[in-house]
């Protein structure tokens, strides 16, 4: 598995290509979202994608605080491909990424928002509901947050 960490400044055309392709397949068109996945803030993220063997098979973007949430670090988009799900790929992409953003944006708490049924597996990452259910895109999510090591 190879990891790359990037400003979206910093990434190249196909890198570019191959993160919203992979959005697009997974959030528009599996889980039938249609919403505005480009959405303006690409650009002032950092983006952690994973390859194996040439295909992008991982990806997230994170925001320092201030950007999503005034006072935490926000983690969105975590996707994995269909064709590398079930493989224990998540827990990986997700414990890079916090170690990622706690090196890039100091210590503070990372916030997510988890679509309701991944919430026992962001809890075993160490993140906890902080608030009410709501729907997004017609799909139940919790907001959770993981408090700085």
């Amino acid at each position: 598995m190879e990891w790359s960490w990037k400003a979206f400044g910093e990434l190249s055309l196909d890198e570019l290509y191959a993160l919203l392709r992979l959005r697009q397949e997974v959030f528009c068109v599996e889980q039938e979202c249609a919403y505005q996945d480009v959405d303006g803030l690409d650009d002032q993220a950092h983006h952690l994608l994973g390859w194996r063997e040439g295909a992008l098979v991982a990806y997230l973007r994170a925001f320092p605080a201030g950007v999503v949430y005034p006072r935490d670090i926000c983690i969105g988009r975590v996707v994995t491909s269909p064709a590398a799900r079930g493989t224990g790929l998540g827990r990986p992409l997700m414990r890079t990424a916090m170690e990622r953003c706690w090196e890039t944006y100091g210590s503070g708490s990372i916030k997510l928002s988890a679509q309701a049924h991944l919430s026992a597996y962001y809890n075993s990452l160490g993140f906890e509901v902080v608030g009410e259910g709501y729907l997004e895109d017609g799909i139940p999510h919790l907001p959770m947050r993981c408090a700085a090591p």
